[in-house]
């Protein structure tokens, strides 16, 4: 009988990483395994143990929302790991997967983008694709404009290209969290050919891609910071938003705001050189 690979791998990897500490769950003796063990699982669940083993083990069953929730609860998900064990159990929102429509950023958001003028920001795809984004934003991590059309996905860019590894100091935080963000959109969407084919490409490019995808990490697009050596701008430390776009929730558009006054400045020097109205300077 077929099993659900990816499942059983998620479940068993999160069971590890709770302790019965953190689970509640009091000691009296030597332990063989660091987590949780299945029995305990399925008790706090409120499932029997047979049932959760089959769970686990990734096997054909139908799990409900309610046992999928008190699951979640006992391993401790945060919000995109349990939308990724809802989606691998086949309890996907009632209006189907999320599809691109393919038309594009609305107008409206690209004039909003090209507006800011001390903030950086774009749009990103399901697949990681760079869709849209104003000037800053290119200035600040690399000229997605320039590229051939095929070329323009940030996950490609930054396991593929070395000035990727150069301009954010926390390089392989970023790029597995980017890899977590991929594998909760693929769960989403299994059948996707485009984020199979990106997969494919990934795995054959990319040393660090076969390793994090190998682990899974699903993560959200939320909010957070990041900490570039740019080199035109120098050190600089933004903080970043992201904004699902209500009239296409596959697009999601990202702020980066200076986080300090120096950074801000270094912004600034950005977007003027951009501008074309001031030259780096020597060795910059």
């Amino acid at each position: 009988m077929p099993t659900n690979k990816a499942l059983s791998a998620f479940l068993t990897a999160r069971r590890a990483a709770i302790t019965p500490a953190q689970a509640g769950v009091p000691v009296t003796g030597p332990r063989r395994v660091p987590g949780l063990r299945r029995e305990e699982v399925a008790f706090l669940s409120g499932v029997s143990v047979d049932w959760y083993v089959r769970l686990e083990q990734g096997r054909q069953i139908t799990p409900s929302e309610s046992v999928l929730n008190a699951v979640a609860r006992t391993l401790k998900l945060d919000d995109a790991e349990r939308g990724y064990l809802f989606n691998l159990a086949g309890h996907r929102p009632a209006h189907g997967p999320r599809v691109a429509s393919g038309a594009g950023v609305r107008p409206g958001v690209v004039r909003m983008m090209q507006a800011l003028s001390t903030q950086a920001a774009f749009v990103l795809g399901p697949r990681a694709e760079v869709l849209d984004g104003n000037s800053l934003m290119w200035a600040l991590i690399h000229d997605f404009p320039a590229e051939p059309a095929h070329r323009r996905n940030l996950l490609t860019w930054l396991l593929t290209d070395p000035a990727a590894r150069e301009l954010y100091l926390d390089w392989a935080v970023i790029a597995s969290d980017m890899v977590g963000v991929l594998q909760l959109e693929s769960s989403a969407r299994p059948g996707d050919p485009r984020i199979a084919a990106l997969v494919g490409e990934l795995a054959t490019a990319s040393r660090e891609f076969r390793t994090w995808w190998a682990e899974p990490h699903p993560t959200g697009r939320t909010a957070g910071t990041k900490r570039f050596r740019h080199p035109v701008a120098g050190p600089l430390t933004v903080d970043w938003e992201a904004f699902p776009l209500p009239d296409d929730a596959t697009q999601t558009l990202f702020v980066y705001t200076a986080a300090d006054p120096a950074s801000q400045e270094a912004m600034a020097f950005l977007a003027r050189w951009r501008a074309g109205e001031i030259a780096p300077t020597a060795g910059s």
